[in-house]
């Protein structure tokens, strides 16, 4: 796991090395152990290494190859590389390194943007040719490791986080109303390519891209998601679907203990995270690491889930940490874990993530986290609304928007309002595509493609990578995405949602976790502003230093006046929504 970055020039002009110095740097964070830079021509390339795979510096980056032709930055972790090494050296590619960047490398020499199929891991990474003057940069399937692009007519910049973009200056860093739309309503999920920012785009997930000599760039999607049962499996029950579940979540959980060093687990307490600590038990790890978080209780809802983590933790005898952390440790810590969003985020979890990952990191480098299990096997409580409904996507926007147009309308300036809701086309377009007929599928197909990407996932990328901290998520395994794409909606919808998941978590792990009501990564002081948070967020959007001319001053007193009443159907802070899109752009100099 590691931070890139880089600079192609399209103006015959040598890429500006220090430019790349500067976001490479700004990366630190995601890659404490090492540094490194290569420059020729028009491209400069900047990394900062994580060491996870292979310790030694002979896997150290960029990693040129003189003889290939090609130069490279990789942010990420495959975990087939020994088999594809075994396969590379069939061909008769050596090798000097034992880790997985080479492997990449010479992947992509021997076949080109084909080998994006063979590969199962999480990866953003830029290859540069150096005879054809083309790079060439690609992003998994499921947007795990983030790549952002920053292009004017004379180059091309990109880097693992925005923020680091923004050192080397030089970019439009106007708000783009469309993806303050998207923020404001789609729970501050802004689909790529856009970012809240005018110049500065994202890779989309499962996707490449070439750029030539000349600023010509060609697209291409390499990766769908499915839905429906092949015509061999139509006859399959809940059994069998649980035993292909299970068998490839066993798979999943094995493949990414690949690493020399050692693996925890984020546990929650939740179905998905004990069932990583069971599969990890019962594969022989001992001693396993695990790690859970709880905060104080507010507005009568519990602040941690202690019990169902520490019924896992003695169940299986882990070296358990936990942690506590008061109201005042939030508001303190709060803006250090948005200066580590590469975009803002509105979720609780995130400054839950960020001080977990503190203390994780004092005792590992990597663990294995849960994220993804809700949206692959419909976990969440919309899923059964979108399922009985005669228009699917109306039960999916009322169960998941924090908005409607009027709403919106009267939350923005007058300056920044869109004269139609983007975030609605969006969703009802994506509805349309074809790939699932079910409309269940088509919320399932949305969420795990786009949602999960920018909200979730992001989320744990950039608080575990503010403290050097690679998560792996084996839910997130392509195959596994694949499986559960195929089942249909009738075995994910019972048992309270997840059933084929729970079915096989029986044969594993306690049932008490399982039969357990459905939990979140809960942190009450910022859904009930109250006390000193609700003090702090007043000040965070009165203050005439953060009007920026986004949103209308009428509209926040009313959300100020009683903001315990102004919750969205998610259940998050339609007041705390605004203050931290203003904390995000403050802690950035934006």
């Amino acid at each position: 796991m590691c931070g890139i970055a880089g600079e192609l020039r399209f103006d015959q002009q040598p890429a500006a090395i220090s430019a790349v110095e500067r976001i490479t740097h700004r990366l630190e964070q995601r890659g404490p152990d090492a540094w490194g830079f290569h420059s020729q021509g028009p491209v400069a390339l900047g990394h900062r290494r994580l060491k996870i795979m292979d310790l030694a510096e002979a896997s150290g980056q960029p990693m040129i190859e003189p003889e290939l032709g090609l130069s490279m930055v990789f942010n990420g972790a495959i975990y087939n590389y020994p088999e594809l090494r075994t396969e590379l050296e069939a061909k008769g590619y050596s090798f000097y390194s034992g880790g997985d960047t080479e492997i990449l490398l010479k992947a992509y020499h021997a076949w080109g943007k084909d080998m994006l199929p063979k590969l199962n891991g999480m990866f953003a990474f830029a290859i540069w040719e150096r005879d054809s003057g083309r790079l060439f940069i690609a992003r998994d399937r499921l947007g795990i490791k983030p790549l952002y692009l920053s292009f004017t007519d004379k180059r091309l910049r990109f880097a693992s986080s925005l923020p680091a973009l923004l050192e080397a200056g030089d970019i439009d860093t106007r708000i783009d109303p469309v993806a303050l739309n998207h923020y404001l309503n789609f729970h501050a999920v802004v689909p790529a390519p856009r970012t809240i920012l005018q110049g500065v785009q994202k890779l989309p997930p499962a996707t490449w891209m070439t750029v030539d000599a000349s600023g010509q760039q060609h697209q291409e999607t390499w990766w769908n998601l499915d839905y429906g049962p092949r015509e061999d499996e139509r006859r399959y029950t809940l059994d069998d679907w649980a035993e292909r579940v299970l068998h490839g979540l066993k798979d999943a959980v094995a493949i990414r203990q690949r690493a020399a060093r050692e693996v925890g687990v984020l546990l929650s307490g939740g179905v998905d995270s004990s069932l990583l600590v069971g599969l990890l038990h019962d594969s022989g790890v001992k001693d396993l690491l695990t790690f859970s978080i709880g905060f104080e209780d507010a507005g009568g809802e519990r602040g941690d889930e202690f019990q169902y983590s520490d019924l896992i933790a003695n169940h299986y005898g882990t070296r358990h940490h936990q942690l506590r952390i008061a109201e005042d440790e939030i508001i303190q810590q709060l803006p250090r874990a948005f200066s580590a969003m590469s975009e803002p985020m509105v979720s609780h979890d995130c400054i839950a993530f960020y001080l977990l990952s503190r203390e994780v990191s004092k005792h590992c480098k990597v663990v294995q986290s849960g994220q993804g299990a809700d949206e692959l096997f419909a976990g969440y409580h919309w899923y059964p609304q979108v399922h009985g409904a005669a228009d699917p996507f109306a039960a999916y926007r009322a169960a998941f928007f924090d908005r409607d147009y009027a709403q919106y309308a009267a939350t923005v300036q007058a300056g920044m309002r869109l004269e139609e809701d983007a975030a609605e086309a969006f969703v009802r377009q994506h509805f349309a595509k074809p790939g699932a007929s079910a409309g269940v599928d088509k919320a399932l197909r949305l969420d795990s493609t786009v949602m999960l990407v920018d909200d979730p996932v992001k989320r744990v990328d950039n608080m575990t990578m503010a403290w050097g901290l690679e998560a792996r998520v084996p839910f997130l395994d392509y195959r596994l995405a694949e499986l559960s794409a195929r089942i249909p909606a009738e075995f994910k919808l019972g048992d309270g949602g997840k059933q084929v998941l729970k079915a096989a978590a029986r044969k594993v792990i306690p049932q008490e976790v399982i039969d357990r009501p459905k939990g979140y990564f809960p942190v009450p002081g910022l859904k009930h502003l109250e006390g000193n948070t609700l003090s702090w967020v007043r000040e965070l959007l009165l203050d005439p230093s953060q009007d920026r001319g986004l949103f209308d001053t009428a509209e926040i007193d009313r959300l100020l006046t009683n903001p315990a009443d102004r919750i969205t159907p998610l259940r998050g802070s339609k007041l705390w929504q605004l203050a931290a899109l203003n904390l995000w752009l403050s802690e950035h100099g934006l």
